[in-house]
């Protein structure tokens, strides 16, 4: 089943998505729904993020390849962070890249998890059970600002940085997806996306054992490979196979008064 929050006629809900089209319900995914019988186009629609997270974490380090070309050991046990709301858009949203940053901007596309029921103390076998389903993320990230802060406040947080969709597909074979990268149409990168240093269900087994999960939560699962710098205009697609295709534009700020 693939959940689409969409809005419509000047109104934001949640559907269920069939072919190309909608099937408009009462409630969400996570606390229950009905369907209402209307029916919405896929094309006539604006889509919106898939969820709003109560909480937004990121895996870190979770590819050996990507880790140890940024000069980074593998790590021995899950280790996650935190993520802003703020910096989250969805997909076709343009990623605003700031007038001050360097041109050290870049992709970085990754499975995201999303938690349906609390979870706390859980057993690696009884983890997957906690999921509803799996989107996209595109983790942009600006690698001075990274590498200049004792955070990554800026580097991975700026408004627009974390673009996420399109929906949320609750049936997929982990095993056999891939995920794909594409630049202005040309393939980048591809790898297979449970190709992860520690799995899902590790790390939700381990986060659970000190922090309670809740519906809606989203674990960004992290990512392979590298990225070129990114330009004014240019356009991100991730695809990962079952599920779906996250597209956004990077459009240059231009600021009037900006100093220098």
């Amino acid at each position: 089943m693939r959940w689409i929050r969409f809005t419509a006629e000047a109104k934001t809900a949640y559907g269920i998505l069939e072919g190309q089209n909608i099937v408009e319900v009462k409630g969400d995914p996570f606390s229950g729904h009905e369907r209402t019988g209307r029916v919405h186009a896929l094309e006539a629609v604006r889509v919106e993020l898939p969820v709003i997270p109560p909480t937004f974490y990121a895996a870190g380090r979770n590819y050996a390849a990507h880790t140890i070309k940024a000069g980074h050991q593998v790590p021995t046990k899950p280790d996650i962070g935190y993520r802003a709301n703020n910096a989250l858009i969805a997909h076709n949203e343009p990623v605003i890249i700031p007038y001050d940053a360097s041109e050290k901007v870049v992709y970085e596309g990754e499975l995201v998890v999303v938690i349906g029921k609390k979870a706390k103390r859980v057993s690696e076998a009884e983890a997957l059970d906690c999921v509803l389903g799996y989107t996209i993320g595109n983790d942009i990230s600006e690698r001075t600002w990274q590498y200049m802060d004792q955070t990554f406040w800026r580097s991975k947080n700026t408004d627009t940085f974390k673009p996420m969709g399109p929906w949320i597909e609750t049936d997929v074979n982990l095993d056999s997806m891939e995920t794909i990268i594409r630049l202005n149409g040309k393939e980048q990168i591809r790898f297979p996306t449970n190709d992860m240093v520690f799995g899902i269900a590790t790390y939700i087994s381990a986060m659970s054992h000190n922090l309670t999960l809740y519906p809606g939560d989203v674990i960004w699962m992290g990512t392979d490979g590298g990225s070129p710098n990114l330009k004014d205009g240019d356009v991100v697609e991730i695809e990962i196979t079952g599920i779906g295709t996250l597209r956004n534009q990077f459009i240059a700020e231009v600021v009037a008064d900006a100093p220098g």
